[in-house]
């Protein structure tokens, strides 16, 4: 098992915080939580992906694992920014419970899965959530920094890529606006840093505290037409994020 940094293991380059590879407590804000969450509409939310044994959250919703009770993840399209209708005129339910207290409870199924499999249609022609909402915690968001102690705050991701799908591994890179702390204390900006871990385990055992507030983050696309996705959600503090680079 790799090493645990709990204090400053880092050298400064070109004014940057360069740290070892290893295991670090780490604060995921709303858009770098996001960036993750993107993640899953890969596939992970789709019937038809369960159904062919192709998705990330192909264990979770075979009940092999669990995340954390603090996990309750929705389509919440009656509050996003998206029509309650789609082009073939079926109707979107306002909400869909896909996360319960960690445990899977529903996916997304368009009419085309939904005839295939005799079920009823809840989403659009590609099955992946449009208004994407994770339920608060009761971690104060002033509180975070204090809360994380010493460790990194990351607020941007990027370059993000699954590095083993089947068990919902995500591999990418830290980008700008990411800082390592001690004991609270912002004291440097985070150099580029490669990280690679399991959402099974980010969003599992090793979840500590989501935050009382939430942040609505708006897909600003407009290649073709304006984009409408968008999703809610608040930080999240871990225990431990394995960096590789």
């Amino acid at each position: 098992m790799e090493e645990r940094h709990d204090a400053r293991a880092f050298a400064s380059i070109g004014g940057g915080a360069a740290l070892e590879p290893g295991e670090y407590r780490a604060y995921f804000t709303p858009s770098a939580l996001g960036a993750l969450l993107n993640m899953l509409n890969w596939g992970g939310v789709s019937e038809k992906e369960v159904r062919s044994k192709r998705s990330p959250l192909l264990k979770l919703a075979e009940g092999e694992v669990k995340l954390s009770p603090l996990v309750h993840l929705a389509e919440a399209g009656g509050e996003g920014l998206s029509p309650l209708f789609q082009r073939e005129g079926f109707i979107r339910p306002e909400r869909v419970e896909l996360i319960s207290g960690g445990e899977h409870r529903n996916s997304l199924i368009d009419p085309r899965s939904a005839r295939e499999y005799g079920l009823q249609p809840n989403t659009g022609s590609m099955e992946f959530a449009e208004a994407m909402q994770l339920q608060a915690g009761d971690l104060p968001r002033d509180q975070a920094l204090q809360a994380l102690g010493t460790g990194v705050y990351l607020s941007n991701l990027w370059y993000l890529n699954f590095s083993d799908r089947s068990a919902c591994r995500i591999t990418g890179m830290t980008r700008f606006a990411c800082f390592w702390v001690e004991d609270g204390k912002i004291v440097a900006p985070l150099g580029v840093m490669r990280f690679d871990d399991s959402l099974f385990s980010l969003l599992g055992e090793q979840l500590e505290a989501l935050t009382a507030e939430r942040e609505l983050l708006v897909d600003a696309g407009s290649y073709g037409g304006r984009a409408t996705q968008s999703k809610l959600l608040p930080g999240a503090l871990v225990k431990s994020l394995r960096f590789s680079l």
